[in-house]
């Protein structure tokens, strides 16, 4: 009886084996990791490029500012990017750059300036599913080029310049600086609502305290320094010009080389220069920069991307949105302006206040003169440098 049981609970062991065997699985060796799986799961649908415009990811200004925005967005978020430098600077090549990341699978595509506006033109509707991030492309920039409608996928930001450009005004001369100076890159819309902003800005200024202020206009018709814009701007300091604003990308080496040789001041642009600046030309050199807010915008719109909200067919143009000067598109850098008796971080506040509530406007009229911004002030209006 016992071999007749031992004999049973053999061949019930033998069958639960087989019955095993054709139930497991086969081994995956195609499997991924955890780790891999997961981050499969959640990467990206989208993929990022920033095209360069007339400098490099090291401008110290535009292309840099956005340069490094779409990277910390990106390496923040898990998303592949890359950045592209066309070989000169023309439309053509800009073209090809866009059309290069496209063709390598990027789907969202960052261009600053408007020099990118033909080339926006000639892409954009050939090119329905991917989305275009356009940084300071007006309308008229566009349609100039031959986009007479916006397509869905377009989206561009241009800034209230003039607001900026005007606090840096007031900032200036309330600081007890009677001689500026404004040396704008090229003469084009948002250059010159810079100076414009910062006229009218000096201007009031000098109205509420009295000061007899001049400022000498000029632009150095192109967005770099050289040898001759800086032997203009050491013409300029040696006659007595206490602090430019260089407006305009790499403009601001030569105002800042010729500053350097007197004990000059400087005033930037776009984004917080101080660091460029003081750390190459003369520590304490830049009384303040007109910045505006590139990398708060390529940030906002790549989140919108992410979450599904991307509105385009639409030029959207950004100034002031909060009494609270950090929190708008155009401001300056509080931590690096040179604050002082005349005109402190409160100063500061206040004035942002006032032309947030509307007590102070600001002209953004490109049509007219540079000295029929001013009632008070001189302006000496010298044309093109070069």
């Amino acid at each position: 009886m016992k071999k007749l049981i031992a004999l049973v609970l053999a061949v019930l062991m033998v069958v639960a084996l087989a019955a095993c065997g054709n139930n497991a699985k086969p081994a995956d060796n195609t499997s991924k990791p955890a780790e891999e799986t997961k981050a499969a799961e959640t990467k990206a649908d989208y993929s990022v490029a920033m095209i360069t415009d007339y400098g490099d990811i090291t401008d110290q200004s535009f292309n840099q500012t956005t340069y490094e925005a779409c990277k910390d967005f990106c390496d923040a978020n898990g998303v592949e990017f890359k950045y592209y430098k066309p070989a000169s600077d023309s439309d053509e090549d800009r073209v090809a750059m866009i059309e290069s990341a496209i063709d390598e699978g990027f789907n969202v595509i960052v261009m600053p300036g408007y020099a990118f506006a033909p080339a926006i033109a000639s892409t954009v509707k050939n090119y329905a599913d991917v989305k275009f991030i356009a940084l300071d492309v007006s309308e008229y920039d566009l349609t100039s080029a031959g986009l007479e409608t916006l397509p869905a996928n377009l989206y561009s930001a241009v800034y209230q310049e003039e607001l900026c450009g005007y606090m840096a005004g007031v900032a200036a001369v309330k600081l007890g600086y009677t001689k500026l100076g404004f040396l704008g890159g090229m003469a084009v819309p948002a250059v010159i609502r810079y100076g414009y902003g910062f006229i009218q800005g000096a201007d009031a200024a000098a109205a509420e305290t009295g000061a007899k202020v001049s400022i000498n206009y000029a632009y150095g018709n192109q967005f770099y320094g050289d040898a001759d814009i800086t032997a203009a701007m050491d013409t300029w300091y040696k006659d007595g010009v206490e602090v430019v604003f260089a407006c305009g990308g790499g403009i601001f080496s030569s105002a800042a080389e010729a500053a350097a040789k007197v004990n000059g001041k400087v005033i930037g642009v776009d984004v917080d220069q101080a660091g460029i600046i003081d750390g190459t030309y003369g520590e304490g050199m830049t009384v303040t920069s007109a910045m505006k807010g590139l990398a708060p915008t390529v940030k906002t719109m790549l989140q919108a991307v992410a979450d599904g909200k991307f509105e385009g067919g639409k030029v959207e143009n950004l100034g002031l949105v909060s009494e609270n000067p950090e929190a708008n598109y155009v401001q300056l850098p509080i931590a690096s302006t040179q604050f002082g008796k005349g005109f402190t971080a409160d100063d500061y506040k206040a004035l942002v206040a006032d032309m947030f509530n509307g007590k102070i406007t600001v002209n953004n009229d490109i049509a007219i003169t540079a000295a029929e911004n001013a009632k008070t002030v001189t302006v000496n209006d010298l044309g093109n440098i070069k």
